[in-house]
């Protein structure tokens, strides 16, 4: 749309430094036609990578698609994954990630967007357990084990909330829930918008009946630290994006907005 590519170069002039300008990553997408997206295609339903036609699917590729069609910019998907999401950032190999759980760790090197919704880590384990395991505690015991996937939030949350037990750390393109499917381990966390896509696709497997999920999260895209005017530009998108009811609209869609 003509009208977000007209804000795209007021944020570019409205910054006052030639310089900074010409080093923003708008500048380059402007440029060259294309806005690079960092994205795992292995968080349902945000992002799921289709291996036989290397193509993407979910809420985030919705939500990039569409910014890239207001710059009036291609779009290339870079495969990344947990552990060096953060990493492809600040190396230049994509413009922007989808989205990312806020963190301080991941805060020290990379900007954020503002965010657009926000959710909370909550326990899976196998059907068969429903008697054993029904709250947060009955997880944190010695021969217990609970899975996470490496460089995510919740590699992090497992042993904060766990530290009596085991803990399995998996990686990429490994996931926490497929330990917990094999009997590898006892459960594992994961934010309740994939916990609920999870036990639709597999009937075996169960959220856990814990009072409340943990670590309520604001979810946000990640971007280059400095690049201030990349952040106020995006930021100025989400904005009228979520006035204009775009958001709303995409999470019923992709059953976001479920109580």
């Amino acid at each position: 749309m003509k009208f977000f590519k007209i804000i795209a170069t007021a944020v570019i002039f409205a910054s006052g430094a030639v310089q900074a300008t010409a080093q923003s990553a708008l500048n380059e997408i402007l440029s060259e036609g294309v806005l690079r997206v960092g994205t795992t295609g292995d968080w349902n339903p945000m992002t799921m990578r289709d291996i036989a036609t290397n193509t993407y699917v979910g809420y985030d590729i919705d939500v990039m698609t569409m910014l890239a069609n207001d710059l009036g910019v291609e779009i290339e998907f870079v495969p990344t994954d947990w552990k060096t999401l953060v990493a492809g950032v600040t190396s230049g190999q994509y413009h922007i990630t989808g989205s990312a759980s806020v963190s301080p760790a991941r805060a020290k090197a990379a900007g954020y967007s503002d965010s657009y919704f926000s959710l909370v880590t909550v326990p899976l384990t196998l059907r068969e357990n429903a008697d054993r395991f029904t709250n947060w505690d009955d997880l944190n015991v010695e021969g217990v084990s609970v899975a996470a996937t490496l460089g995510t939030t919740q590699e992090a949350q497992v042993k904060q909330y766990f530290p009596a037990a085991t803990h399995r750390i998996v990686e990429a393109p490994a996931r926490d829930f497929q330990e917990v499917l094999s009997g590898r381990a006892d459960a594992s966390i994961t934010s309740n918008i994939e916990a609920a896509t999870l036990v639709e696709q597999y009937e075996n497997l169960m959220i856990i009946p814990v009072d409340a999920g943990r670590s309520p999260t604001p979810v946000a895209m990640l971007l280059p630290q400095a690049d201030q005017v990349w952040i106020n530009y995006v930021n100025t998108w989400i904005s009228l994006k979520q006035e204009q009811g775009f958001f709303d609209d995409l999470g019923d869609k992709w059953g976001l907005n479920a109580e």
